[in-house]
């Protein structure tokens, strides 16, 4: 016999709680408005940190970072205008397409360029210094998103250019992945979903 105000209902146990790191890669979400207000530069610094952090096979620590903050995103935009009117054939059209392109680092209040400079060890693949670099963006996105920050990685063409490395100090053997965009955001972060692992996996044994 049951006690007395005991339910035979056996509980709905509530669904467990993702690990906190599982938690910021599910809710991360690139974040395109943000304010105009600047971050510190602490939380900046935090950031590039989580970047070096990033898995490298050789330990050759081959990523770059170069922050752009203030006037630094003006004359960043004033080069890519350049370049994108260099490349535009139509005479009509290189004004607009100037004004675009250096309209582009002006988009937050803080623009991290990253890069990467591959090893000159032969014996180190070029790809995995590249794949490094990208496991360090990664990084970067998790830890904005962890410091309560908005952040996105743009790339885009003119961003391989030789114009934009030179630009930034790197050498001729730098590659350049893109652009980080970090600051406080001024939208909802987006709804988004992804195929089930199930779909993209194979199991073997």
């Amino acid at each position: 016999m049951p006690q007395a105000g005991l339910s035979l209902v056996e509980p709905i146990s509530a669904p467990p709680e993702r690990h906190p790191i599982l938690e910021a890669i599910h809710r991360r979400r690139s974040i395109g408005k943000v304010t105009a207000e600047v971050p510190e530069r602490s939380l900046i610094r935090q950031i590039l940190e989580a970047g070096t952090w990033a898995p490298n096979h050789h330990l050759t620590e081959p990523w770059r970072f170069v922050v752009l903050e203030g006037e630094a995103r003006f004359e960043l935009g004033k080069m890519m205008g350049a370049v994108a009117a260099n490349r535009e054939l139509d005479p009509e059209r290189k004004e607009a397409a100037a004004a675009k392109a250096a309209a582009k680092p002006l988009r937050a209040p803080y623009v991290i360029a990253v890069a990467v400079e591959p090893s000159l060890d032969p014996s180190v693949p070029e790809i995995e210094e590249v794949a490094a670099g990208a496991a360090a963006i990664q990084n970067m996105l998790l830890a904005a998103e962890a410091l309560g920050l908005a952040a996105m990685w743009r790339t885009g063409w003119i961003a391989f250019e030789p114009a934009v490395r030179e630009h930034l100090g790197l050498s001729t053997r730098a590659k350049v992945l893109g652009f980080v965009y970090v600051g406080f955001a001024a939208m909802v972060a987006p709804e988004r979903s992804r195929r089930d692992v199930d779909e993209l996996t194979t199991w073997r044994s």
